[in-house]
Protein backbone atom coordinates (compact mmCIF):
# COMPACT_ATOMS: atom_id res chain seq x y z
CA UNK A 1 0.00 0.00 0.00
CA UNK A 2 1.08 3.28 -1.22
CA UNK A 3 1.41 6.06 1.92
CA UNK A 4 -0.47 9.47 0.53
CA UNK A 5 2.41 11.62 1.15
CA UNK A 6 4.83 9.59 -0.34
CA UNK A 7 2.00 9.31 -3.63
CA UNK A 8 2.10 13.10 -3.47
CA UNK A 9 5.75 14.06 -3.30
CA UNK A 10 6.16 11.95 -6.66
CA UNK A 11 3.23 13.79 -8.13
CA UNK A 12 3.94 17.19 -7.80
CA UNK A 13 3.84 19.14 -11.39
CA UNK A 14 1.51 16.22 -12.50
CA UNK A 15 -2.43 15.84 -13.39
CA UNK A 16 -3.80 13.98 -10.11
CA UNK A 17 -7.74 13.18 -9.88
CA UNK A 18 -9.03 13.71 -6.45
CA UNK A 19 -12.30 11.90 -5.49
CA UNK A 20 -14.38 14.16 -2.64
CA UNK A 21 -16.50 13.12 0.31
CA UNK A 22 -19.65 15.22 -1.21
CA UNK A 23 -18.81 12.67 -4.66
CA UNK A 24 -16.96 15.32 -6.69
CA UNK A 25 -14.12 14.25 -8.67
CA UNK A 26 -11.55 17.06 -9.55
CA UNK A 27 -8.64 16.80 -11.71
CA UNK A 28 -5.73 19.13 -12.03
CA UNK A 29 -2.02 19.68 -12.08
CA UNK A 30 -0.62 19.36 -7.96
CA UNK A 31 1.60 22.42 -7.60
CA UNK A 32 1.98 21.76 -4.03
CA UNK A 33 0.62 20.25 -0.56
CA UNK A 34 1.36 19.88 3.14
CA UNK A 35 1.67 17.08 5.91
CA UNK A 36 -2.18 17.75 6.19
CA UNK A 37 -3.00 16.60 2.45
CA UNK A 38 -3.48 20.64 1.89
CA UNK A 39 -3.50 20.73 -2.17
CA UNK A 40 -3.33 23.37 -4.48
CA UNK A 41 -4.31 22.91 -7.89
CA UNK A 42 -4.27 24.20 -11.10
CA UNK A 43 -6.14 24.27 -14.46
CA UNK A 44 -8.67 21.80 -12.27
CA UNK A 45 -11.97 20.50 -13.65
CA UNK A 46 -14.67 20.03 -11.41
CA UNK A 47 -16.73 16.65 -12.53
CA UNK A 48 -20.42 15.88 -10.73
CA UNK A 49 -22.29 13.39 -12.38
CA UNK A 50 -22.54 14.47 -16.27
CA UNK A 51 -21.21 17.77 -15.57
CA UNK A 52 -17.88 19.05 -16.17
CA UNK A 53 -16.62 22.88 -14.95
CA UNK A 54 -13.26 24.44 -15.05
CA UNK A 55 -11.98 26.16 -12.19
CA UNK A 56 -8.52 27.02 -12.36
CA UNK A 57 -6.25 27.36 -9.39
CA UNK A 58 -8.10 25.29 -6.60
CA UNK A 59 -6.69 25.31 -2.70
CA UNK A 60 -8.38 22.23 -0.97
CA UNK A 61 -8.22 21.44 2.13
CA UNK A 62 -7.28 17.68 2.71
CA UNK A 63 -9.75 16.31 5.38
CA UNK A 64 -12.30 16.36 2.27
CA UNK A 65 -10.14 14.19 0.19
CA UNK A 66 -11.41 10.47 -0.25
CA UNK A 67 -8.93 9.13 -2.65
CA UNK A 68 -5.76 10.14 -4.61
CA UNK A 69 -5.19 8.62 -7.99
CA UNK A 70 -2.00 10.45 -9.72
CA UNK A 71 -2.20 10.59 -14.20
Amino acid sequence: MAMPLHVLEKSVMRKVTLLLKDGRTLEGKLTGYDEYMNMVLEDTEETVGDNVRRLGMVVLRGNNIVTISPK
